[in-house]
């Protein structure tokens, strides 16, 4: 019998199976193929590590102090705070020894979590 021309010439008969030898050697290149992926993975996450340190390493230091903005442009500074505070909002900018004291002389509130206003030495009156 002449074999099928579709069929893989290299099986003879539909119901031979493959060797327990063959199943091994597919089982291998599975599994290798898992570990080459869990290679690049820790690869690649260990360059994101790095990236990471060096961003951080970079960073420059907190200011001393911060001024929190208002909503808009024209209005009034909201809180003075010590740097690094946790409850600075996004409108916030870094400033001076200096300017923080005026700010608080000015009106312009202390934060209640951070009192930069007892870091300062700030005496209202």
């Amino acid at each position: 019998m002449l074999p099928h021309p579709t069929l893989d010439p290299r099986i003879e008969h539909v119901h031979d199976s493959p060797s327990r030898l063959d199943l091994l050697r597919f089982l291998e290149r599975v599994q290798q193929g898992d570990l080459d992926r869990t290679r690049r993975w820790i690869a690649d996450e260990e360059r994101r590590e790095t990236e990471r340190r060096r961003g951080e390493e970079r960073r420059p230091p907190a200011p001393d102090w911060i001024i929190e903005q208002g909503l808009n442009r024209d209005a009034p500074p909201v809180y003075v705070h010590v740097g690094g505070c946790h409850m600075a909002g996004k409108r916030s900018r870094g400033i001076g020894r200096s300017d923080a004291l005026r700010w608080l002389a000015e009106g312009i509130p202390a934060c209640t979590h951070c009192r930069p206003d007892s870091e300062l030495g700030y005496l209202d009156g």
